[in-house]
């Protein structure tokens, strides 16, 4: 079988039609919610007629979704406008019987701040969310009191960020919910993709205040209890939860014992450093490092390729013990991209002398550069050590082609980072699009290459993929770094904690280049007077910069170039073999290019 197939073989996704818009698609005329309950009832009805007869094997998607919505409301004679309101009906019975199979203890109860009255309400919010006092004014107590006494765990709060740290912690293998259709869109892709036992019973409107839901469905939907849960769809929270479980305290030190010992960093008792021996204070800290923050996603890209060309075990209901047998070697070959990623993030963040990663003061900051530096260079070569050392496991032509793939990566990862370097500390500020945008190939997409190439490699002969998977990672970076440039204008609470950062520190973002290029000769001189002159406060030049970057339409522009690299992931996906392949690139497409709200 070939690895690329025909047009005749392409599996149905949602690639845009060549000629149409390619920007960000507005989807606000479909999130209406119909008003009256026997019409909501109606349309509930036909979605359980039409997701008993729907294939589970696999995980659907959103453009599933939207395809036969469209159809029960046109069979119903009913509007597009409840598009939206109907793919929630239509995932949430999708996935009854397989979220009724789970114990109640095992199940995550997401419930909306929005439930709860404006005015008077007594609950304080933590990093969890809403922490209700249960007084009784509103609906969220009642559905939390019954949940909880059924053994639920329970989480006033929205987003897929956090719900999908619960399940990949391990903590609950079902999500039910309550939310407004505006929230159920940003979650429903990830969620479903990943292949999460979900259902949620959307509020009645998206004012973000005093709304209602229809609480029998809740209650109908929290008591949803059987024995069997029929046919089960794959899932890649196996996966997930070891790409995460390898860097927990005691899984590092079984799969790659530290070399000089000594406490950990969290067992110290805030005394520093100088409560460690002094050789053994920089494997300390890179240790600290590898297990703090991140969404380990390449290490979960490596195990989950190297499933899919292996037969996919670890997607299936027992994925769990087929995970648990995966051979060390391939597990530590996959921690070796996170220590190459790690050294790039503690380098970089010296290089740009950024204040905050993972919500906290930067290795360089806390340690002092010298020490920094040291670190990721002791990261460096852990990574190697750890592929080195299964030599005799893996054999030797799979370690050294391991091996020279993660050297080249490193090698443009430096390229593209001098690029910028160099760029940065230069009088001359103008940079065109396409330079920036190589600037992104060289510094982003090669970990995901790398990350691609080590789970083919490690799984048989990678000849055939060798191509398709370059173009795929080399547009899944570029889209993924234009996203990370748009996230620095809302201030990410996870890395920079200031938005605009990127454009007073000089670095030469595709926003920068698209406003160079877009706006006239005086706008542009004022644009590069910004960066030059700090005598203005940072918060004026902040918002003229944003002014400009407004009337350049950067914004539009930046989402259109991510749809256009997207579109190039998804050709790439919808044609290669294995199937399972092919699945697992279109979800790293939906996790990866995650959508900032709003």
């Amino acid at each position: 079988m070939s690895i690329i197939g025909g047009t005749q073989h392409v599996r149905e996704t949602a690639i845009a039609v060549p000629g149409a818009s390619v920007g960000p698609r507005r989807t606000g005329h479909l999130k209406a919610v119909p008003q009256q309950r026997p019409v909501r009832q109606q349309i509930r009805s036909y979605c359980e007629e039409v997701a008993a007869r729907m294939d589970k094997t696999h995980a659907v998607s959103k453009d599933q979704l939207e395809r036969v919505s469209r159809s029960i409301l046109q069979r119903l004679d009913l509007p597009d406008a409840f598009i939206g309101w109907t793919m929630v009906i239509l995932a949430s019975e999708f996935w009854r019987e397989q979220v009724a199979a789970v114990p109640a203890s095992r199940r995550l109860l997401l419930l909306p701040h929005c439930l709860k009255h404006s005015r008077g309400c007594p609950a304080e919010y933590d990093e969890r969310g809403l922490e209700c006092v249960k007084c009784g004014a509103c609906s969220i107590a009642d559905f939390r009191e019954v949940s909880e006494s059924m053994g639920y765990r329970v989480l006033v709060a929205e987003g897929s960020p956090l719900v999908l740290r619960i399940i990949v912690g391990g903590h609950v293998d079902a999500i039910v919910g309550v939310a407004c259709l505006n929230v159920l869109e940003k979650a429903i892709d990830k969620i479903l993709l990943a292949g999460i036992p979900c259902m949620a019973v959307p509020l009645l409107s998206s004012e973000c205040r005093n709304t209602s839901v229809d609480e029998d469905w809740v209650h109908e939907m929290i008591h949803a209890f059987r024995s069997d849960a029929g046919s089960q769809t794959r899932s890649y929270v196996h996966l997930m939860r070891c790409a995460s479980g390898m860097f927990a305290s005691d899984e590092i030190e079984r799969l790659i014992p530290r070399v000089r010992g000594g406490p950990r960093l969290s067992q110290i008792n805030g005394d520093g450093l100088t409560a460690i021996e002094p050789i053994a204070g920089t494997e300390s800290i890179a240790y600290d490092f590898l297990q703090k923050g991140g969404k380990y996603s390449r290490p979960f890209i490596t195990l989950a390729v190297y499933d899919a060309l292996t037969g996919g075990h670890g997607t299936m209901p027992d994925g769990a013990q087929w995970v648990a047998r995966l051979p060390d070697a391939v597990k530590r070959a996959a921690m070796s991209i996170e220590t190459f990623h790690k050294a790039s993030l503690v380098h970089d963040d010296i290089e740009d002398d950024d204040p905050f990663r993972y919500g906290e003061a930067t290795m360089h900051r806390k340690f002092g550069t010298a020490t920094a530096i040291n670190v990721g260079d002791y990261l460096i070569g852990m990574g190697y050590r750890m592929v080195t050392r299964e030599t005799k496991t893996l054999g030797a032509e799979v370690a050294v082609d391991i091996l020279d793939c993660l050297a080249a990566a490193h090698t443009k990862l430096s390229e593209g980072q001098g690029a910028e370097l160099l760029w940065r500390d230069s009088q001359d500020k103008r940079i065109k699009p396409i330079d920036a945008l190589k600037i992104y190939a060289l510094k982003t997409a090669p970990a995901f290459e790398a990350a691609l190439f080590a789970g083919l490699r490690l799984a048989g002969p990678v000849e055939p993929y060798v191509q398709p998977i370059k173009v795929f990672a080399r547009n899944l970076g570029v889209a993924f770094q234009i996203l990370n440039d748009l996230n620095d204008w809302r201030g990410d609470q996870h890395n920079k904690l200031t938005a605009g950062a990127d454009l007073l520190a000089g670095r030469p973002t595709i926003l920068w280049a698209l406003a160079l290029e877009s706006l006239d000769d005086p706008s542009v001189d004022e644009l590069l007077n910004l960066v030059r002159d700090d005598r203005q406060p940072f918060e004026q030049r902040l918002q003229r910069a944003w002014d400009l970057y407004e009337q350049a339409g950067v914004f539009d522009k930046a989402h259109r170039l991510i749809e256009k690299h997207q579109q190039r992931c998804q050709e790439v996906a919808e044609r290669i073999e294995p199937e399972a392949f092919g699945r697992l690139l279109q979800y790293l497409i939906a996790a990866v290019l995650e959508r900032p709200d709003g």
